[in-house]
């Protein structure tokens, strides 16, 4: 009887089945996986912890930092500068602000010490700032006088007062090179004392030093004496170079009164 089909190879002496050889081979393989996935999973342990470890770290620093800055005395107060004062005595600034040593600088509110310092009658101006690592510093612009008004018999003396109308200081003697101001009532909050006090920071600093006396019935009606015994009639603060200029040329005329309130039709009387 014919066979049909492709014969079996025989099979060469000492050469396994084919079956049995790849099964050798791929229980071989097998292991060699095994071991493999032992060799990644090592380093992947290692990478897992490091990264456990620097987030560990990094939490300890910020509580670390979080300490330091806001409840450690290690960056508190040690020093207040003051800048700027010279009239009034930098230990009453330094009194006035009121700055708890050794507190840590990032818990000081800076706007509650400018506002304590500020409260000060001869202050015009605070700035509170953080130096580190441990000083505050104070600049203060002191409120400089234009005028001074005398309170009179029975009154509380002389009063030095500022651009603004603020009365700040109290002195015993009229001081040299003011003008006077001669209103009912001198107050910051009074329109009239305003008005004056705000001509007078306004005027040329030559027509200043003539000013003796200064006065308003209101806000629009300013005018003053000069040392000769001139009168000039200012009005409001508005266009204070042009009425300056017209007062110049105007005073080289004959008169008493000088009416520049209105510089475009001034008289002299």
């Amino acid at each position: 009887m014919t066979q049909t089909g492709e014969r079996r190879r025989p099979a060469e002496p000492g050469r396994r089945p084919r079956t049995e050889r790849a099964r050798r081979v791929k229980a071989r393989r097998g292991k060699r996986s095994v071991y493999d996935r032992r060799r990644t999973t090592r380093p992947a342990r290692h990478k897992e912890m490091r990264r456990r470890w620097v987030a560990l770290l990094s939490v300890l620093t910020v509580v670390a930092l979080v300490y330091l800055l806001w409840f450690s005395s290690m960056l508190g107060v040690r020093q207040v500068d003051v800048v700027g004062a010279s009239s009034v005595p930098a230990e009453q600034i330094r009194a006035a602000a009121a700055v708890p040593d050794q507190k840590p600088m990032l818990r000081l509110d800076t706007d509650d010490i400018r506002d304590r310092v500020a409260q000060m009658p001869g202050i015009a101006t605070v700035d509170v700032s953080r130096s580190w690592p441990g000083t505050i510093e104070i600049t203060v612009t002191e409120r400089a006088a234009i005028a001074f008004f005398d309170s009179g018999p029975g009154g509380d003396g002389i009063h030095l007062v500022d651009g603004g109308g603020v009365v700040f200081k109290t002195v015993k003697e009229r001081p040299a090179g003011l003008p006077e101001l001669k209103l009912p009532s001198v107050s910051a909050d009074d329109p009239v004392t305003r008005a004056v006090t705000g001509v007078l920071g306004v005027i040329p600093q030559q027509l200043l030093k003539q000013v003796t006396t200064a006065t308003a019935k209101t806000p629009g009606s300013v005018e003053f004496a000069l040392a000769d015994g001139k009168t000039v009639r200012w009005g409001t603060s508005a266009d204070t170079e042009r009425k300056a200029k017209v007062l110049a040329a105007l005073l080289t005329r004959e008169g008493k009164v000088y009416d520049v309130s209105a510089p475009d039709l001034p008289t002299v009387s």
